[in-house]
């Protein structure tokens, strides 16, 4: 690629970008957020019409009017939101659009056994009848990649493709694009996590603020030196936090049980606490009830048994406009599911919850002058980056979509804040941000529960750590005590119950 550009209103996404991939070589697209990385990779795979600039695949110019045409030239992409229909079979969303036929009809039998062929040869285990709303995040990506590999691409693009795994899905993962490489593919694979470029890859190129900064040998640079290509500056790896003694309980809960969407026990008996100015960290491999135990906390999923409490009174089965009313703030492990509204202005978002109360409602209508600037000074504050705040909140990059969600819940000066994956899919510009803030609502006497999936980020931010394992507290550490090696064996469930 030589010198793309590509301009949305009032934004330069690619300015003036070079970017050169060889065969058989995993290629790491580094940056924060924002950064422009995506819409490279969009451009190159077809969904963009680049402004200017050049695309050459073997040496000779080529132009895609869309996906299809990069397709044809073997390259492919997984899209950091897979694009599987979720009530389609996993063979059929493999071959959709590229079915095998025989006699005027779709040939199962055929797709079946090249898929198989392929499932066998790169170690992709699928479970072909499955719907795909019934399988794992990981057989999801598996089936992204198989449909690739069913239309003959040579030039894979995955797009952050370990913000949705759980750790025993990433090393799978890894395992995978080893043996993709050894076949003779390239991949190019865009993240922010350090240690997949540092392991993982054979170059890096880094991207700030749409331009490419450098290019480099993996093995001929490290961590640090990325950090400051990235973000233009050191980030500070290590949290700061003052040692605080626990203030009154804030939230309780007492033996509660729920079930999951699909009716199954995923919360068993769990009891805990938390206090004001305490970090409580919920660690766990995904799946183990910290859904669930988040969207009770919220009010969005009512417990088949069991009693919570939030400063003394029951709030067990309450509705979410009530847990809000009580002082409940939420940072949703799925921002654009559950945080924002992205066909709403960035005013519209940060007053969701109280459009119906003062000062944004005035009688039967709202007051968008006051919505406006009550999301100007969070803005302002959390420094997000957006060209005026009347545009879709869908338009920001991940970060700032983040920092616009933190932003209205701690303005809502809660006692609970219940902070869920809180940095996925973020680069350590705004990790680093995400973290302060969260520390930062400890320091004011909020109580905080965060779940997350991220080892480092329960130790570094946490007081006490619990261990959820099939619903329930497989173990309880304090910060001081608690180690990888001894949080890793109660996630495996290999510590009795404290």
């Amino acid at each position: 690629m030589r010198g793309i550009v590509k301009r949305f209103p009032g934004v330069l996404a690619n300015d003036d970008v070079d970017l050169e991939v060889t065969s058989g070589e995993v290629h790491c697209l580094l940056g924060e957020n924002g950064a422009g990385k995506t819409t490279l990779m969009n451009v190159l795979y077809g969904l963009y019409s680049r402004d200017r600039g050049e695309i050459c695949v073997d040496g000779s110019p080529v132009e895609f009017k869309g996906p299809s045409d990069a397709i044809r030239h073997g390259i492919g992409m997984v899209h950091q939101h897979f694009m599987l229909v979720p009530v389609f079979s996993v063979v059929d969303n493999i071959v959709l659009g590229s079915e095998p036929t025989r006699g005027g009809f779709i040939d199962r039998d055929r797709a079946r056994r090249e898929i198989l062929a392929l499932s066998r040869e790169y170690n992709l285990p699928v479970d072909l009848d499955a719907q795909v709303r019934d399988i794992s995040v990981g057989m999801q990506q598996r089936a992204e990649i198989l449909k690739l590999l069913y239309r003959g691409a040579r030039i894979m693009i995955l797009d952050e493709p370990t913000a949705v795994l759980t750790p025993k899905e990433v090393d799978e993962l890894f395992k995978i694009i080893c043996a993709l490489k050894s076949s003779g593919c390239t991949i190019v694979f865009i993240t922010h996590k350090l240690r997949e470029v540092m392991e993982f890859s054979d170059r890096v190129s880094v991207l700030r603020r749409g331009r490419r900064v450098a290019t480099l040998e993996t093995a001929n640079t490290d961590a640090a030196e990325l950090v400051k290509m990235m973000v233009g500056r050191e980030v500070v790896a290590h949290v700061e936090k003052s040692d605080r003694v626990p203030g009154r309980v804030v939230a309780r809960v007492d033996e509660v049980t729920a079930k999951n969407q699909r009716q199954l026990p995923a919360l068993r008996g769990l009891s805990f606490q938390v206090s004001e100015g305490e970090i409580v960290g919920i660690a766990g491999v995904e799946g183990n009830g910290q859904n669930e135990l988040a969207e009770i906390l919220t009010g969005h999923r009512k417990p088949t048994s069991g009693k919570v409490t939030l400063q003394g009174r029951d709030m067990t089965g309450r509705s979410p406009k009530e847990f809000l009313r009580a002082g409940v703030a939420y940072i949703p492990a799925d921002r654009l599911r559950d945080g924002l509204i992205a066909e709403f202005a960035l005013f519209e978002n940060t007053t969701l919850g109280y459009q119906d109360s003062l000062p944004f409602a005035k009688g039967v209508r709202l007051d968008q002058g006051e919505e406006r600037l009550f999301c100007e000074q969070i803005v302002k504050e959390f420094e997000i980056k957006a060209t005026s705040t009347s545009v879709p909140s869908g338009l920001l990059s991940g970060g700032n979509q983040q920092k616009l969600i933190i932003g209205r819940e701690l303005r809502r000066d809660p006692r609970l804040l219940v902070a869920v994956q809180p940095t996925r899919g973020l680069d350590v510009g705004a990790i680093e941000y995400v973290h302060s803030q969260l520390i930062r609502a400890r320091e004011e006497g909020k109580a905080v529960i965060l779940i997350s999936l991220e080892l480092n980020e329960i130790l570094s931010l946490s007081d006490r750590i619990l261990v959820m394992y099939e619903g329930r507290i497989a173990g309880e550490f304090t910060s001081a005590e608690a180690s990888r090696e001894e949080l890793g064996l109660c996630m495996a469930g290999g510590r009795a119950s404290q």
